[in-house]
């Protein structure tokens, strides 16, 4: 009976411990609520909507209704009107469209012609999800009949680009760097400044005259050379155990590489001012990780997401990380191309940086 007493004393004062920190008691009520919404709303491989870009060199009625006939499918939509083929690759290689169609000048003549195919279906390898998808649109396709002349569905070319193979660690292997280093660089620079204020080694910082964003700064430089490290070793495993190639330059990899560790490193601070405790910023570090993964195209296709998800989407760095990791690493994108997405990572620097100097103090409390 005293056993029992003890137990249930203890138990009332954890439960009081808990329901006094407000942090916990919103994880244990947000993480299964955030759980159940994206996997019952956001997460869906039935892929709609991908950007496609289409090149009609024909410009007949037979070849309109083709695009309209693959486009009323709803697995694409028409993004982009280009002129030429090599308008379509530079729009895969710039991640700006993940399906490509070439319909060519005499499409109408090869529609008459069984041996002939009539058109070309481009698409971004990259995602082999993606792939699946526009292997389904080229069978609709072909059992559309859209020829003024004969009833014979047209025949239809698929050119994948980048992992033509449809091996899963070309895709992936370039994400996990963004994973790896969205977990380690929050986690680390979130926990280093907590453990600083509870072991009170923030007292000795106060009587330096060193200012707020010089001990930022001087906090996160040795995590930065950790996250290249990690970014290397993924890199050399991903080469010689599973062939992924690096088609662009190694040079961009390190500077999209470096552009998103500081981007996660800025975050981490942010996460450090409204913690007390190591474990809330654990808590808080996971928070953002779940969603990170599960929304920015990871594991499951931006595509396919509703509209609400892919506006949470664009709002986490790792979204437009694996758009520029992809870009470089497998369609060997440059920089340039990629301007878009690299200086969305510098406004997130910006704004992390400024939210933590401002939150930010050297006091004990």
């Amino acid at each position: 009976m005293k056993s029992l007493q003890r137990i249930l004393a203890i138990v009332r004062k954890e439960v009081r411990q808990l329901s006094r920190d407000r942090l916990t008691f919103g994880m244990i009520i947000g993480i299964p609520v955030i759980q159940l919404l994206m996997f019952g709303y956001a997460i869906n491989m039935d892929v709609r909507d991908l950007n496609a870009a289409v090149a009609d060199m024909s410009g007949t009625s037979a070849s309109r209704q083709m695009v309209m006939d693959m486009e009323q499918t709803q697995i694409i939509r028409i993004t982009h009107q280009v002129s030429h083929a090599d308008e379509l690759e530079h729009l895969l290689r710039q991640g700006k469209v993940s399906v490509g169609i070439y319909i060519p000048p005499d499409f109408d003549r090869r529609m008459q012609q069984a041996d002939r195919s009539a058109m070309q279906l481009l698409v971004d390898g990259s995602d082999t999800v993606v792939q699946s998808a526009a292997a389904q649109l080229a069978q609709v396709a072909q059992h559309a009949r859209t020829s003024p002349y004969n009833d014979r569905p047209p025949a239809m070319e698929l050119r994948t680009f980048y992992n033509p193979e449809r091996r899963s660690p070309v895709n992936t292997v370039p994400g996990l760097i963004g994973v790896i280093l969205t977990m380690t660089m929050i986690l680390f620079t979130a926990v280093a400044i907590v453990r600083e204020r509870e072991r009170g080694n923030l007292e000795m910082l106060i009587t330096t005259p060193m200012k707020t964003w010089e001990l930022m700064l001087a906090k996160i430089t040795p995590y930065v050379l950790i996250g290249l490290v990690q970014a290397s070793l993924v890199l050399l495993l991903g080469r010689f155990l599973f062939e992924v190639p690096l088609l662009g330059s190694l040079l961009d990899t390190y500077i999209v590489t470096l552009i998103f560790i500081i981007t996660n490193l800025a975050l981490g601070l942010v996460i450090s001012t409204f913690v007390s405790t190591q474990f809330q910023a654990m808590q808080l570090a996971f928070f953002v990780l779940l969603p990170s993964i599960l929304l920015s195209g990871f594991m499951f296709p931006f595509a396919g997401m509703p509209r609400p998800a892919q506006i949470i989407a664009e709002a986490l760095p790792l979204t437009h990380f694996i758009r520029l990791i992809r870009g470089v690493v497998l369609r060997g994108a440059s920089l340039q191309e990629l301007s878009g997405e690299l200086a969305v990572l510098g406004i997130f620097i910006v704004i992390f940086m400024s939210l933590a100097i401002m939150r930010f103090s050297k006091r004990l409390d």
